[in-house]
């Protein structure tokens, strides 16, 4: 099988993170894609994170009728930081004989060579980069091209959405429309549970 790996804060999970995996999903002819939130993220503040139960939830949700998309708890049940090669050390006993494919956003993708043991990630599954932002193609493969030496890497072809958790967060907090950027069922969990209000 060829099974991709996506992880991430998804603090809150919107429309740009299910256009990503599902853009992967069909242009690498992916199985299976798990989407993984992070417990505690190396890169990023915990300050302004939802509770690990709460973003699992909205996940489940905004996969729901995305047969091809998995929710993972994988790192929400590890009392650690969550470095993707523990991750990927995970997922390669799960599945021993299969592809993995381990996808990321422009963003995480331009300093991907500062990650721990990115060459032992690159060894064990290929990197597939979907762009965030317009006009950024030329910047991946630039990057692209100094990181093949250790791996295989995908530049994916489909369009971005730019959408940022923050800005969504931020919107909520000031009770500003937000629910053109997330699936409805996630729109009516934020708001039934009253998330990111503080």
């Amino acid at each position: 099988m060829r099974i991709g790996i996506y992880g991430g804060s998804f603090n809150p999970v919107h429309n740009g993170h299910i256009h990503l995996a599902e853009s992967a999903a069909e242009e690498l002819a992916l199985d299976k894609v798990y989407l993984v939130p992070s417990r505690i993220s190396p890169h990023r503040s915990s300050d302004e994170y939802a509770s690990g139960e709460d973003r699992m939830n909205m996940l489940t949700l905004a996969c729901n009728g995305h047969e091809r998309l998995v929710p993972c708890d994988y790192e929400l049940k590890n009392d650690r930081k969550s470095y993707t090669i523990y991750t990927i050390e995970e997922f390669r006993k799960l599945y021993p004989h299969d592809e993995l494919f381990l996808l990321v956003g422009s963003d995480m993708f331009m300093c991907f060579d500062k990650w721990l043991c990115f060459e032992n990630i690159l060894r064990e599954s290929y990197l597939v980069v979907v762009s965030r932002n317009n006009g950024e193609r030329e910047r991946l493969e630039k990057k692209a091209e100094e990181l093949r030496k250790f791996g295989k890497i995908f530049i994916c072809k489909a369009l971005p959405v730019e959408l940022s958790s923050t800005e969504i967060r931020k919107k909520i907090a000031k009770n500003e429309n937000f629910s053109c950027y997330l699936d409805e069922n996630v729109v009516q969990y934020i708001s039934l549970r009253k998330i990111y209000l503080n």
